[in-house]
């Protein structure tokens, strides 16, 4: 019988050019699932440079680190902060609907 090895499956490792991270972001959000959403925002910022994204988000690394972890529960303030410094907006877009309404 052979052994089965499994590994950790790293987004990093596949989240090579901006429309990488563009994308998995896009249907992460879309999923909605607050867990994945803080998980993938840390992946991206991973992606980016985490260091380099906590020293323009004004935060710890560890801070983002724990912010960004599966686990982690951001403040409204907190994540808007970690989306802007990512170079996104968050909106409001009705369900069903591609893109945000024109007001």
């Amino acid at each position: 019988m052979s052994k089965v090895i499994i590994s950790r499956w790293d987004a990093t490792e596949v989240l090579k050019t901006q429309e990488d991270i563009d994308l998995y972001l896009k249907y992460t959000f879309e999923d909605g699932d607050p867990r994945l959403i803080a998980k993938a925002l840390g992946n991206a910022a991973r992606a980016q440079g985490m260091l380099d994204v906590a020293k323009r988000a004004n935060m710890s690394r560890e801070h983002l680190y724990n912010t960004l972890s599966e686990d982690g529960n951001p403040t409204l303030n907190t994540l808007t902060t970690i989306v802007d410094t990512l170079g996104y907006r968050l909106s409001i877009v009705p369900k069903g609907q591609e893109s945000p309404a024109q007001v």
